[in-house]
């Protein structure tokens, strides 16, 4: 009886903020946290707040003891304290306060038993909500960032709790993320060795989504019930968050581990999770710096050139995909370093592609076409990429893209800014100028210039008529495509598409300006140039049907946009020129190429001498192809063309 006296004693000789800890703790601790004692400790705590860092570290004292015995009731009632107290108290004092509060959910975190490590989770994120009066200079994060990141990556063996603790991780991380934003110590967040951890932690749960699609828009907003259930879902709406509240100094430290991650999981090919991960950053940060991931980009496929071709196709797509987004708004600084990168990989692809066939010559030849065959997968890509760049830039830049991809091309006497291909040897060459040229064509794409004087300066159209792009069939095909898609300011070129007897011009209903001052001084200093190009053009051996339906279609283009009275002139005597290289054959060509000419210039005079409404001209063009159609149907495009080998059989036996 004496001793329970000396007990009861002793307890009223205890400091008053204990007293008031240890009453709001019932006898069982299922009856949960008392709430009339709780009022009181809350009270005592707001109005002596002084007071609140012994609170604090006694309930830590009382929390750790708890733990340790696993009397897990009493943890829930302590945190429950813990976390009324904070939502309560907002003054100088509370910081060491919360200094106590963190070590105890650092203890939930570091215990083994996944409902502690959840309620300790709980109870930061509840903290991080909190807007404190002044901010904490000195307090970090480091143990929270690393221990909920390791959450994220829980392998519990009952699939239940994983997903909890994997729930818990990214919440854990949302929380440090909001926190030190208001905390105002973005600083310590965005350090590497942080991001490092947050977001390879996310993207390993974005990874484990089922449906794909879902991620590769703008933000969404999924009900709460999937939010709170679904980790992926979790994950990604925490990932936007980080990377919308990434400024200029922070950007590439959010963004360079994910291309760790993407590099040590195999994720670039194949890299339909690579693309959506890009997407999401793409439309989470802020637009102006869009061109930071550009760059990032850039620089990571500089780092993988000498890996597989499907590796590198995979980031390109992905250049493609950041490009796609990044051209609705600001590109910034980085136009003509894209095109640069761009460039120098597709020399490397090429240099690759013809190193596989010199070093495989007389091998196995499935291993040798397939590697070609995925070297091309690339080239398309980066000639994709170029193009969908280049048609989404102001007309002013796509101008300055366009003389620096041709000022790329290889031609004889081209100046030194060219790719080098002296070690590719003449099959390498050919096949950088068609990768470029096909580049081209792409940018010049939709391309309107009001005069054609912007359209084709000089030191654009002298190399692109150079001889040295003449030696090849598609080679041809491909400068005839670009010179339509400049000269084209009207949209005619799909009502001229295929080389025929056109019987009623009009029907075209061709849209056409009257020629421009400067469109006639173009023509006077460089029509004989175009007209030299087409004429030799006629006179390769290996033209195709393709070749002569372009050259046809040039000279239609030619007289719509840019003919005066001169002009037609000259295109009249080119036809006659044209035609005397098939009558005469100074060149000996072979049967087809000499009645595809003959076929051209009979398309063409029958088109031209319907724009110009001369009667005589048209009754004399007219009576000259009714003729032929009779006498001579191989010398139209409609017998040439279609019934090609009945026409030179024919033919063969008439002249033998």
């Amino acid at each position: 009886m004496g001793r329970k006296g000396v007990c009861c004693c002793c307890a009223a000789l205890r400091p008053r903020y204990k007293r008031l800890v240890d009453n709001i703790f019932p006898e069982d601790p299922k009856d949960g946290l008392v709430k009339a004692d709780m009022e009181k400790l809350t009270f005592y705590a707001v109005s002596a707040p002084e007071k609140l860092d012994r609170i604090g570290a006694y309930l830590a004292e009382r929390l750790s003891r708890d733990v340790v015995r696993h009397r897990y009731g009493y943890v829930l009632i302590a945190m429950e304290a813990l976390d009324q107290l904070l939502m309560a108290c907002h003054s100088q004092s509370i910081k060491p306060f919360v200094e106590s509060f963190l070590h105890m959910v650092a203890k939930l975190l570091e215990s083994g038993e996944p409902k502690l490590q959840v309620l300790g989770t709980n109870s930061f994120v509840k903290f991080a909500n909190i807007e404190e009066d002044t901010p904490s200079y000195h307090r970090r994060y480091d143990f929270f960032v690393s221990r909920f990141s390791a959450m994220c990556h829980s392998c519990d063996h009952d699939p239940e709790t994983q997903t909890e603790i994997r729930i818990a991780g990214i919440r854990g991380i949302q929380g440090v993320v909001r926190k030190t934003v208001n905390d105002e110590l973005r600083a310590t967040i965005w350090e590497p060795q942080h991001m490092d951890k947050i977001v390879p932690s996310l993207l390993f749960n974005m990874q484990k989504i089922d449906d794909i699609d879902s991620r590769v828009g703008p933000p969404s907003s999924p009900t709460g019930g999937e939010k709170e259930e679904n980790p992926a879902v979790l994950a990604e709406n925490c990932f936007r968050e980080l990377l919308g509240r990434a400024t200029y100094g922070n950007m590439n430290n959010a963004v360079r581990p994910v291309f760790a991650h993407l590099d040590h999981h195999r994720l670039w090919d194949p890299n339909e999770f690579a693309v959506s991960c890009f997407k999401i950053i793409m439309y989470s940060i802020q637009a102006q710096y869009s061109h930071h991931v550009i760059q990032e980009i850039l620089g990571h496929l500089d780092v993988r050139k000498r890996d597989s071709p499907r590796v590198r196709a995979g980031i390109i797509q992905v250049l493609l995909e950041a490009v796609a987004i990044a051209a609705k708004g600001s590109i910034g600084p980085t136009v003509l370093e894209v095109f640069n990168t761009l460039l120098k990989h597709l020399r490397i692809s090429v240099d690759f592609e013809l190193g596989d066939r010199r070093s495989s010559a007389g091998s196995a030849t499935f291993s040798t076409s397939s590697k070609e065959s995925d070297e091309r997968i690339v080239q398309n890509a980066i000639i994709q990429t170029i193009g969908f760049f280049g048609s989404n830039l102001p007309d002013y830049q796509r101008s300055e893209i366009m003389m620096f991809i041709m000022g790329k091309v290889p031609v004889f006497g081209a100046a030194s800014q060219s790719l080098d291909t002296s070690h590719l040897g003449d099959l390498g060459t050919r096949r950088i100028q068609i990768m470029l040229l096909r580049s081209l064509l792409m940018v010049t794409s939709g391309y309107k210039a009001t005069t054609i004087t912007n359209a084709l300066p000089p030191p654009f159209l002298d190399p692109l008529l150079s001889p040295s792009l003449m030696e090849d069939s598609e080679l041809r095909q491909l400068v005839l495509e670009i010179l339509h898609n400049l000269i084209d300011r009207h949209d005619n070129r799909a009502k001229l598409r295929g080389i025929r007897i056109i019987p009623d011009v009009s029907d075209l209903k061709i849209k056409r300006d009257k020629i421009s001052r400067q469109d006639v001084s173009f023509m006077k200093k460089h029509g004989q140039q175009l007209y030299r190009h087409i004429y030799l053009g006629c006179k390769e051996e290996d033209n195709v049907q393709k070749n002569f339906e372009l050259l046809f279609t040039s000279l239609a283009l030619t007289t719509i946009e840019l003919a005066n009275e001169e002009v037609v002139i000259d295109l009249i005597r080119l036809a006659i020129a044209l035609q005397d290289i098939a009558i005469i054959n100074e060149d000996n060509l072979p049967m087809f190429n000499r009645c595809g000419v003959m076929a051209l210039v009979a398309a063409y005079l029958n088109f031209l001498s319907q724009m110009i409404a001369v009667p005589a001209f048209c009754q004399h063009v007219t009576k000259v192809i009714e003729t032929r159609s009779v006498e001579a149907s191989y010398f139209l495009p409609e017998t040439i063309f279609k019934d090609k080998c009945n026409c030179l059989q024919t033919l063969e036996k008439c002249f033998t």
